[in-house]
């Protein structure tokens, strides 16, 4: 009985450290996100989406700064992806058994941790330095290295779950290896392989590192990918540095679009993880 009494304390010990230190972590959290939805509701108005960043002491928005967002974004990913895609499809499906893979793996889980302004060094070498200016196609590249690893990672793990019995049996039918592959495997972990996506677009959402050694920033409008272009995280970097208020409070407001963003993109990956693998 002494046994069980000793066991039973140490159990409703652990366990109250366990919710102390959930609840000490979600108050921070909570308190956080409080204070950005709070400040960042302030400037939440029309023309934060129909005008350019202003300068100081004037209005305006963040039209320029969003619209660079989304085009780097959107070309990273579209880069991106399907390199992480393929690569992890070798992984899976060609070379799982091979040194190779092995290599791959361990280099692909280095770039996972590696912080994002080394990455963006070594574009700033790679492009800009030998283009000698900074440009949106170089925050692209930036942001396009930064997917890989997340896609590569996700694909192989969802490719890994499909089971064997379903190869096998494609490949009884004399189906070829590539077809096995995209009508079945592919099939089998759709949910997956879209939540890599969108874990991957939520990472380089917010990512400001990268963008300051590539595509700097712009103030004006500019679809010229051949030249800097503004984003929201750089914006929300300079602006929140700056001692203006007006830009202070744009900095808030920009910060709420994007973690909103991030939080939708991330709410919308765990449910796509949720659903049960299509029969």
């Amino acid at each position: 009985m002494s046994l069980y009494g000793s066991r039973h304390r140490n159990n409703i010990l652990a366990t109250m450290l366990c919710w102390t230190a959930a609840i000490f972590g979600l108050s921070w959290l909570v308190m956080i996100l409080g204070a950005l939805v709070y400040e960042g509701a302030k400037g939440l108005s029309p023309v934060v989406f129909t005008q350019m960043t202003p300068p100081p002491g004037s209005a305006g928005g963040l039209l320029n700064a969003i619209a660079g967002s989304l085009i780097m974004s959107v070309i990273g990913v579209a880069v991106g992806a399907p390199l992480g895609m393929l690569a992890g499809t070798y992984m899976a499906e060609y070379g799982r058994y091979s040194k190779l893979t092995v290599v791959i793996r361990f280099i692909n889980d280095i770039l996972l941790s590696a912080p994002s302004i080394v990455i963006g060094l070594f574009v700033y070498e790679l492009l800009v330095a030998r283009m000698r200016h900074f440009s949106a196609i170089s925050g692209s590249v930036a942001l396009a290295i930064l997917v890989i690893p997340v896609v590569l990672r996700t694909t192989e793990d969802m490719l890994l779950l499909v089971p064997g019995s379903l190869r096998e049996a494609a490949t009884a039918l004399g189906l070829p290896r590539s077809y096995v592959i995209q009508r079945v495997a592919y099939r089998a972990a759709k949910s997956g392989l879209v939540t890599g996506v969108l874990l991957a677009v939520a990472r380089v959402s917010g990512e400001t590192a990268p963008l300051l050694f590539t595509s700097l920033n712009n103030q004006f409008w500019s679809l010229d990918l051949n030249a800097p272009m503004a984003s929201l995280p750089v914006v929300i970097f300079q602006f929140a540095l700056s001692p203006y208020k007006d830009w202070q409070q744009l900095a808030w407001t920009g910060a709420l679009l994007v973690t909103v963003t991030v939080l939708v993109l991330s709410i919308a990956a765990r449910a796509l993880s949720r659903q049960r693998t299509p029969k």
